[in-house]
């Protein structure tokens, strides 16, 4: 197989580019990542020895100072669509989806270097919530950007993860090729693995900081039966060596209360997953070296979740300081505006690469992107 260029755009760790080098082997290529947030782009590269450095914030990234490519990996920011993302930001009274500021436009900056660089193929990941949000408008938009303004066939699928490693967690899959060739998901096949036991370190490897401490464990069965009483599903999750598999691995794990906890036996206290533990249950070998932040990487489980949260923030109640709000939303242009000017780059070159009839319509009036944003 001939060499296959590659973009790894929110890059994260490199868990989707994991994936794709299995699949390729040799012939995978990787000539740019881009990742913003430090501590990702630390252990992204302790993993990934690459020629060039990790690209930063992809809404400054000029499209054409990224290679010329082949595919696209995108697992762009899923917190403004996520079911638990939108929950949180609706509790605090913050946008979510597209109008969310900082996160919800991103998309269009996976759009506007697809136009740009016009890859053979892509591979964009998000959260299962992605097709339902905005009763089904955000995906509609998001197809007809990837259809008809930048003339790919799409074809995407919902799939969860616990058909290949011991864990519930369905993702919304997006492939797209420049050319038809009759992609579909039909090959994508469950495999045999462990159960959760497979995943679990001996007990003699845990340290006991992961054990809960006894007000810790009061707390989160106070909180679990809270709000069972009121009909919802929060709360942690208990499981077992003989587990089939745990519930979806929080990106806040540790830190919100929905816990996977292992049993440790009757009438002893359960414990928190390992940091080895949760990379094995997303799928990385144990191989996989990872950026050590310090102690305060990992919570202690004696302390309480008041216990995680910076001294600079207890101050304020747990909101970050106003001038660091300020400072984001200030670094930020209105979210409309955003939206406007990344489809008009989108849309204004007129030397771009050849379209299906029908993508021209565009040209005579509302777009099809446009309509369903407005709807």
């Amino acid at each position: 197989m001939s060499e296959i260029r590659i973009a790894d755009l929110f890059a994260g760790i490199g868990g989707i580019r994991m994936g794709m080098v299995q699949a390729l082997g040799d012939a995978a290529h990787v000539v740019y990542s881009s990742e913003w947030n430090k501590y990702s782009v630390q252990t992204y590269e302790a993993n990934w020895h690459d020629e060039n450095p990790v690209a930063g914030d992809i809404t400054k990234v000029d499209e054409h100072d990224v290679p010329d490519i082949d595919l696209l990996l995108a697992g762009f920011p899923c917190q403004p669509f996520s079911i638990a993302g939108v929950s949180k930001k609706q509790s605090m009274g913050r946008p979510t989806g597209f109008e969310d500021k900082t996160q919800g436009t991103l998309f269009f900056d996976v759009a506007r270097i697809i136009k740009a660089k016009q890859p053979k193929a892509f591979l964009l990941e998000n959260v299962k919530n992605l097709l339902s949000h905005d009763r089904g408008r955000t995906f509609k938009t998001i197809y007809s950007v990837l259809t008809e303004d930048l003339g790919y066939h799409v074809t995407y699928k919902l799939i969860d993860a616990a058909g290949f490693v011991p864990q519930h967690r369905e993702r919304t899959y997006i492939v797209g090729f420049r050319e038809e060739n009759g992609f579909t998901f039909d090959d994508v096949k469950p495999i045999a693995h462990g159960n959760v036991g497979s995943i679990l370190l001996p007990a003699s490897q845990v340290p006991d900081k992961y054990v809960l401490s006894d007000k810790l464990w009061t707390y989160l069965q106070n909180y679990k039966k809270k709000h069972e009483a009121a009909g919802n599903g929060f709360g942690y999750g208990m499981v077992d060596a003989a587990t089939d598999h745990t519930r979806t691995l929080s990106a806040r794990y540790g830190k919100d209360g929905s816990e996977i906890l292992v049993s440790r036996g009757e009438g002893k206290n359960p414990r928190r997953l390992t940091p080895r533990e949760c990379a094995r249950l997303m799928g990385y070998p144990d191989s996989t070296a990872r950026h050590r932040r310090g102690p305060q990487s990992i919570p202690r489980a004696r302390h309480t979740h008041r216990a995680h949260v910076p001294e600079r923030r207890r101050r304020t109640g747990g909101r970050r300081p106003r001038n660091h709000m300020v400072r984001r939303t200030a670094q930020q242009p209105e979210p409309q505006r955003r939206m406007a000017s990344l489809l008009q780059g989108l849309r204004a070159n007129p030397h771009g690469p050849p379209r299906r009839p029908h993508v021209l319509r565009y040209a005579q009036g509302q777009s099809s992107a446009d309509h369903h944003r407005a709807a």
